[in-house]
C-alpha cells in the first residue's frame, strides 16, 4: 500500500511554539512528549505526522517487531536474539497511530493465534507499544481514550516496560516512546494523570492576521496539488532541519545547567504553586534541550523562561474548574531577579537596624470602605441579576441504573455488565462471538482432541465451532447528564441562585470525575434556551453556568419540552440523566399556547416518564410557606425530590432509575 504524502514540517506556518515544542522532544525524548490543544483545522495533526520527516534515522532490523536497539534486544524478540541475527540499518523512526477505538489486545500485544493453532506453540504478538518503542506514540483526541487503554499507557509511560499477562503468556519488553496527543477542549479535559504525562504542553490557535491565513491556504493548496512537487521545494529546508536536531542531539549531554539556573527552575515552580515534582525535572531536560538546539553548551535565564512556558500552565491546576495558563508578567519580573543580583543586607550596626515605615504608594492604597465588595454585589440591568456560585459541598454519589449496553460510552459512572471496552472478566461458550476469547477457544480445543484422542504430537490444532468462547468484559459507561436550571425571578429571593449554582457545580465536578457528557438548559423570561449542547466540557458548563442572569417568569413547560428534544437527539452511547432545578411555580405556557402552565407542565413529565428517562428533581424552594411544586413534579416524573441540602449534606450514594420495565 502507498503510504500518503506528509505536508513538509517547516512549510507550517503561523505555529512556531507548536514546532519548538515538537522539535525539543526530538531532541530529548526523555522530556515525556507534548499535548497540543486548541481548536480544529489549527495543524496540531499535520506538524505531529510532519515531525518524522525532519527526524535523523534511528538503526533498526527492518522485520523486528519490538525496533530492538542494536546490542539491546528484547527478551521476547527471536529475530534479535537468534545467532543469525540480521544487522540493524539506518530507518525512519516508528510513528504509530494509536485508535480510540483500539483493544487492550493490540495495544499491550497477545497470543499469536497463527502459531497456535498451525503448531500448538504459545508465542506472543507484539502490540502497538512495541511497535512504538525508539519512536513516536500518536493519539489523535487523546481526551477522548478510554479509561482502561489510559490506565495502560501510565502504567507503561512510569516504567518504560510493557508487561503482559494474559491468556497463560508472562512477557516484557521496553517501551520507551515520545507520546503526542492532540484534543480540543470543547470534548473535554484529560484526567489530571495523564495531563502530568505530557511533558509540554501548547495551546494553538488559529491565526488572527490575514496575511498568515491566505499563506497558509496557499501553501495548502499547493501541497494538494502537487505533493512531490511541493515538497521538493522544502526539501532544502527539511535537511537543514533535520541536520539541526541530529547536531543537538550529539550535544545535548554537554550542555550545563548549573546550580543557579536550578535554583530558578525550583523557585518558579514554587512560585506558580505546582505541586508535581515532575514538573521541576520536565523544565531541566527541557531548557538543556532549548540551549542544545541554538548550538549552545550553557543554558541560560532566557532558556529557563522558555522552558516555563511549555511545562508549566497543564501543571498549574489543581481542582476542577480552575483555569491552566501562565501569569507572563509574573514570569518575567522573577526571570528579571534571577538575572539582577540582589543587594547586600545592610549592616546590622548601621542605624536602628530597622527599616523605617514606608508610606503606600497609590498603587498599594486600600480601597474605599464598600469598594473591595463591590465584585459581589449582583448587577442589574434591565431587572436581572447575576448572582455568583455559592460555595457547596460535596454532591452525593449518583448512580444512573440503566439497561447493560455493550456500546456504552466510556466513563466512570453507570455498570456496564458486557462492555465493548474494559477488563476481560470470563469467556463464555458462544458460536458466534462478537470478541474472542483466544485463550479459552484454544483451551478448549485442546482439552476436546486430548480427550477424543484426535491429537498427534507436532499436528495442527482443530478447532470447531463448539470450542469458540465470548470474552465478558466489565466496565464503566459515561452517562448524559442534562442540567435544567431555574433562572427566573423567584430565584433571586433570598438570593436562593447562589446556592443553586452551588449544587450546579458540584454536580459538575462529579461529572468532570467520572467522564460523563454534559448539557444545560436555563429557563427564564418567555421560554427555555439550550446553554450548552451535549459535550464533556465540564469547563464551558461551569462558565455558562458563571454568567447566567437571573429575573424574569417561569417558562417551565417549554423547559421540559426543550430537554425532551435534547434527549432525543443525544447519542444512545450515554444513558442519560435529567436534572430539574426549581421550584415548580410555573407561569408561562408554551410558546404559542395559552394552556394553563402548570397543566403543560405535568403532562410534559409524564411523557418523559414514558419514555423512561431516568430524573432527579432538586427543590429550590424555600421559607415556610411552600407550594410543594417541585415535589408534585417529581412525582410525576417518578423521579426522587431532594432539597439543595439533601444534595450536598452527605455522602450517600443516590440511584436514580428509569421508570419502566422494573430496572
Amino acid at each position: 500500500m502507498t503510504a500518503l504524502p506528509v505536508y513538509p514540517f517547516s512549510a507550517i506556518v503561523g505555529q512556531p511554539l507548536l514546532q519548538q515544542a515538537l522539535l525539543l522532544c526530538a531532541v530529548d525524548p526523555g522530556i515525556g512528549g507534548v499535548l497540543v490543544r486548541g481548536d480544529k483545522g489549527t495543524a496540531k495533526s499535520t506538524a505531529a505526522r510532519g515531525l518524522t520527516q525532519v527526524l535523523p534515522p534511528i538503526a533498526r532490523v527492518a522485520a523486528c517487531a519490538f525496533n530492538c536497539a542494536p546490542g539491546q534486544p528484547a527478551a521476547a524478540c527471536t529475530l534479535c536474539n537468534g545467532d543469525n541475527a540480521p544487522a540493524a540499518a539506518p530507518a525512519d523512526l516508528p510513528f504509530v497511530t494509536l485508535p480510540l477505538g483500539a483493544t487492550e489486545d493490540r495495544v499491550l500485544g497477545s497470543l499469536d493465534l497463527q502459531q497456535a493453532l498451525q503448531g500448538g506453540q504459545r508465542a506472543f504478538q507484539p502490540g502497538l507499544l512495541a511497535a512504538a518503542h525508539r519512536g513516536i506514540l500518536y493519539i489523535d483526541e487523546v481526551n477522548l481514550l478510554a479509561d482502561h487503554l489510559v490506565d495502560v499507557l501510565l502504567d507503561v509511560a512510569a516504567m518504560g516496560i510493557n508487561a503482559v499477562q494474559r491468556e497463560g503468556l508472562s512477557v516484557s519488553h521496553p517501551a520507551r516512546f515520545t507520546l503526542i496527543g492532540t484534543m480540543n477542549l470543547e470534548e473535554g479535559d484529560l484526567r489530571p494523570q495523564l495531563l502530568d504525562r505530557f511533558g509540554l504542553m501548547v495551546e494553538v490557535n488559529a491565526p488572527t492576521d490575514k496575511t498568515v491565513r491566505a499563506e497558509v491556504v496557499r501553501r495548502r493548496i499547493a501541497f494538494e496539488a502537487d505533493p512531490a512537487a511541493f515538497a521538493s521545494q522544502w526539501q532544502d529546508r527539511q535537511d537543514a532541519l533535520r541536520n539541526q536536531v541530529a547536531q543537538a542531539q550529539r550535544l545535548l549531554p554537554e550542555v550545563v545547567l548549573d546550580d543557579a539556573m536550578l535554583e530558578l527552575i525550583s523557585h518558579l515552580c514554587c512560585e506558580f504553586e505546582v505541586a508535581s515534582l515532575r514538573a521541576d525535572i520536565v523544565m531541566h531536560k527541557t531548557a538543556r534541550a532549548i540551549a542544545a538546539l541554538q548550538a549552545r553548551s550553557r543554558v541560560t535565564p532566557d532558556d529557563v523562561r522558555e522552558a516555563a512556558l511549555l511545562v508549566l500552565p497543564h501543571r498549574r491546576r489543581r481542582k476542577p474548574f480552575e483555569q491552566t495558563g501562565m501569569d507572563q508578567d509574573k514570569l518575567d519580573d522573577l526571570i528579571d531577579q534571577a538575572r539582577t543580583p540582589e543587594p547586600p543586607a545592610p549592616d546590622a550596626g548601621e542605624g536602628s537596624g530597622e527599616a523605617p515605615p514606608q508610606e503606600p504608594s497609590p498603587e498599594q492604597e486600600q480601597p474605599e470602605e464598600g469598594e473591595q465588595d463591590q465584585q459581589d454585589q449582583p448587577s442589574e440591568a434591565g431587572g436581572q441579576q447575576t448572582f455568583a456560585i455559592a460555595a457547596a459541598g460535596q454532591a452525593r454519589k449518583i448512580s444512573v441504573a440503566a439497561p447493560a449496553q455493550a456500546s456504552a460510552a466510556s466513563g466512570r459512572r453507570s455498570a456496564v455488565a458486557d462492555a465493548s471496552r474494559g477488563s476481560a472478566v470470563r469467556a463464555v461458550p458462544d458460536a458466534n462471538p462478537d470478541r474472542l476469547a483466544i485463550g479459552a477457544t484454544l483451551r478448549s480445543a485442546a482439552v476436546r482432541s486430548a480427550l477424543s484422542g484426535e491429537a498427534e504430537p507436532g499436528e495442527r490444532l482443530a478447532v470447531s465451532r463448539a470450542d469458540l468462547h465470548r470474552q465478558v468484559r466489565s466496565g464503566r459507561g459515561a452517562n448524559l447528564i442534562v442540567f435544567v436550571v431555574d433562572a427566573s425571578g423567584s430565584m433571586a429571593a433570598q438570593r436562593r441562585m447562589e446556592a443553586v449554582k452551588g449544587a450546579v457545580l458540584a454536580l459538575l465536578t462529579d461529572a468532570y470525575q467520572r467522564r460523563d457528557q454534559l448539557a444545560v438548559i436555563a429557563f427564564r423570561g418567555e421560554q427555555a434556551q439550550l446553554l450548552l449542547a451535549p459535550t464533556r466540557s465540564a469547563d464551558l458548563a461551569e462558565q455558562g453556568l458563571r454568567e447566567l442572569p437571573t429575573g424574569g417568569r417561569t417558562p417551565l413547560p417549554h423547559a421540559l419540552q426543550l430537554a425532551a428534544q435534547v434527549l432525543q437527539q443525544a447519542s444512545p452511547e450515554a444513558p442519560p440523566l435529567l436534572v430539574i432545578l426549581s421550584d415548580g411555580k410555573a407561569n408561562v405556557s408554551l410558546p404559542g399556547s395559552h394552556g394553563d402552565a402548570w397543566a403543560q407542565t405535568l403532562e410534559a413529565a409524564d411523557m418523559l416518564a414514558a419514555q423512561a428517562v431516568p430524573a432527579l428533581v432538586l427543590d429550590t424552594e424555600s421559607g415556610y410557606l411552600r407550594l410543594g411544586r417541585a415535589a408534585q413534579l417529581a412525582e410525576a416524573l417518578g423521579a426522587p425530590c431532594l432539597t439543595l441540602e439533601q444534595l450536598t449534606g452527605d455522602a450517600l450514594a443516590l440511584t436514580v432509575r428509569a421508570q419502566l420495565g422494573a430496572r
